[in-house]
């Protein structure tokens, strides 16, 4: 059984002069981090590693999770193919993770990741809005294999205000 948590990074400011990969989150951004990550907590979903484009707002949305869900840095690898945001890359990526992982999180972009919840989970979704999370679980042993999963669970920041 594998089990993919997908959560698009939180509201980005647009108010800074830098390049893309250095935009910061927004407060709204990081309230949303805070609400989301302490709503999956009740979860208790047991991680075994930890993914994140090395973009400041997915890098910062992610630091955010492992702090609310006592996740060691430890875990998490932080890689430029999830830099992505057509998912090819990001699909690419989730098929080739270790077979001895079960439990993954990834943090990454949209088109990306409303993309890849729709062609691999069971309920779809129009947009993945910032911070969202979605769950897919596949009954496979190899992340190879993964087709269509299960949406366990989607979790939008509006959703708890």
């Amino acid at each position: 059984m594998k089990n993919l948590i997908l959560v698009r990074h939180a509201k980005s400011s647009w108010d800074y002069n830098v390049s893309d990969d250095k935009r910061p989150l927004e407060n709204r951004g990081i309230t949303d981090t805070q609400l989301v990550s302490l709503k999956f907590k009740d979860h208790l979903f047991q991680t075994d590693m930890v993914f994140s484009s090395p973009a400041n707002r997915a890098l910062t949305t992610c630091k955010i999770f492992l702090k609310n869900l006592e996740i060691s840095d430890k875990l998490l690898i932080v890689s430029h193919k999830l830099y992505d945001f057509s998912g090819e890359n990001v699909i690419d990526f989730i098929k080739n993770i270790d077979k001895q992982l079960n439990n993954v999180i990834i943090f990454g972009h949209n088109y990306a990741f409303t993309s890849i919840s729709n062609r691999f989970g069971s309920i779809f979704i129009d947009n993945l809005p910032t911070c969202g999370l979605v769950w897919i679980q596949f009954d496979v042993d190899s992340w190879e294999d993964i087709e269509t999963g299960k949406t366990l669970l989607i979790i939008r920041p509006k959703d708890l205000k």
